[in-house]
């Protein structure tokens, strides 16, 4: 019993100090993005949709062959994360040998370790699926991209509004990856709560130190126009509701 206070005490911790750094990070993305990563790479996003928009038939392998390359990187994603839960469920399904892996502190009961298991089952199936969610975004924004509408008979605001669609549909597909990612990130503290509560925090620590410099910039050459411009985009725009990553 005193060794399952750790995994009470520093197991909820860990997790705590994950979640509350995410809010942290959603907060900035939805109230000052161009202090972030996301909220940058999202208006660049906007922008390079509507660049590849005004000519179609110059742009437009260029453009799908980007958008190829991120469903590629998601499909590799995806595939790690469902097969590494075949992994996790053959992991669980066996009850031949001991499955402790040495643990010094902690939970060694078969409920805990099951529990633990089943924690890293539900992580990569949840980066399977939002994975697959970008494959469907980047998959229509392939589409959509080449569509011709110069030289349809369309009112002149229209082509503004089409691209300012298409770009909020690639937006959501980057957005779907790089939770897909963050999940990945997010196994790796679960994975040592294997060996015990006490790596699992320490896990924890380093993992939200290492998200915070890859998740806020820190370069003073962000023009303060483009600045504005992106905070109103991000305040103006409906699909800035699933903003982490």
């Amino acid at each position: 019993m005193e060794k399952q206070i750790f995994d009470c005490t520093l197991v909820p911790a860990g997790l705590l100090l994950m979640a509350a750094y995410h809010i942290y990070l959603l907060y900035c993305v939805r109230n000052h993005p161009n202090r972030t990563v996301i909220g940058v790479n999202a208006f660049n996003r906007r922008f390079w949709v509507t660049a590849m928009m005004e000519d179609v038939s110059k742009n437009g392998v260029l453009a799908v062959q980007t958008l190829r390359n991120n469903i590629m990187a998601s499909t590799v994603l995806a595939s790690t994360a469902i097969m590494l839960s075949s992994v996790m469920a053959a992991l669980m399904s066996s009850r031949n040998g001991d499955r402790s892996f040495g643990v010094v502190f902690g939970d060694k009961t078969a409920l805990g370790i099951s529990i633990k298991y089943l924690s890293i089952l539900c992580c990569f199936l949840c980066s399977f699926l939002l994975n697959v969610q970008s494959i469907r975004y980047y998959s229509h924004g392939s589409i959509l991209i080449n569509v011709p509408f110069k030289k349809m008979s369309l009112p002149p605001h229209s082509h503004h509004l089409t691209a300012e669609y298409v770009g909020a549909t690639i937006n959501r597909g980057s957005y779907f990856w790089s939770l897909g990612l963050r999940a990945f990130y997010f196994s790796c503290p679960l994975f040592l709560w294997l060996f015990g509560p006490i790596p699992m925090f320490l896990s924890c620590l380093l993992l939200v130190s290492m998200l915070y410099f890859l998740d806020f910039t820190f370069q003073s050459t962000w023009l303060s126009g483009a600045s504005s411009d992106l905070e109103e985009n991000h305040h103006n725009n409906g699909d800035g509701g699933s903003l982490m990553v």
